[in-house]
């Protein structure tokens, strides 16, 4: 793996773990057991090392809520397609666990991440949309965006939540939690055909829960 790599890998581990705001340039090139000046090689400094993580995020955010498959869903493929969407957002847990923060340090990403923030509401409209149209929810217009920005708020903010409530649930049930959350806003809006799925959401969610605690 190149040196830039492996600073980048090591930076969002760092970042993850001890959060970005306590860890320095200092201390990802001693995780590498790389000179300072190596490090600045390859990057001005931590700004440039966010940036990159950043745009690496963006593109491979964008690209699953891009994707076609909107077009082709049934009910069953929107825990799958949401389980996609949280679990590319935890890999950059320390980038939404303060997200308010960054965004006022960074305003280059701040203008990047709103625009994210507009695919994502897309992203869930055209979910929404596909759904009403096969019969499996039933929406007026003005409801389908309040749920959408509901919808979007909760992928946004999820972890935030999570860490006030400290639970500590290990990573692929805390990714599930998140996926279940938003399956529950839609279940008061399934048609009666497709009432049993939110059953079959909960149970789901039970044997997850009993298999990874």
């Amino acid at each position: 793996m190149k040196t830039r790599d492996r600073i980048l890998l090591t930076s969002l581990e760092l970042f993850n773990t001890e959060g970005e705001p306590n860890v320095t340039t200092v201390d990802i090139a001693n995780e590498l057991d790389i000179s300072p000046g190596n490090l600045y090689y390859h990057f001005k400094g931590k700004e440039d090392i966010i940036s990159a993580l950043y745009e690496h995020f963006h593109e491979e955010l964008s690209e699953i809520l891009n994707a076609p498959i909107a077009k082709l869903l049934k009910p069953d493929d929107a825990w799958f397609y949401l389980y996609l969407v949280f679990d590319e957002i935890f890999k950059q847990r320390y980038f939404y666990r303060n997200l308010t923060d960054i965004l006022q340090r960074y305003p280059a990403i701040d203008k990047k991440f709103r625009r994210l923030l507009e695919q994502k509401v897309r992203a869930a409209q055209a979910i929404a949309i596909t759904l009403v149209e096969k019969g499996v929810l039933e929406l007026q217009p003005h409801q389908l965006d309040r749920l959408c920005e509901t919808v979007t708020m909760q992928v946004t903010f999820w972890l935030n939540y999570d860490m006030l409530r400290s639970k500590d649930l290990p990573q692929q049930l805390l990714i599930h939690q998140g996926v279940f959350q938003v399956m529950s806003m839609i279940a008061p809006h399934l048609t009666d055909t497709y009432r049993s799925f939110y059953d079959d959401c909960c149970a789901l969610y039970e044997s997850l829960i009993a298999d990874l605690i």
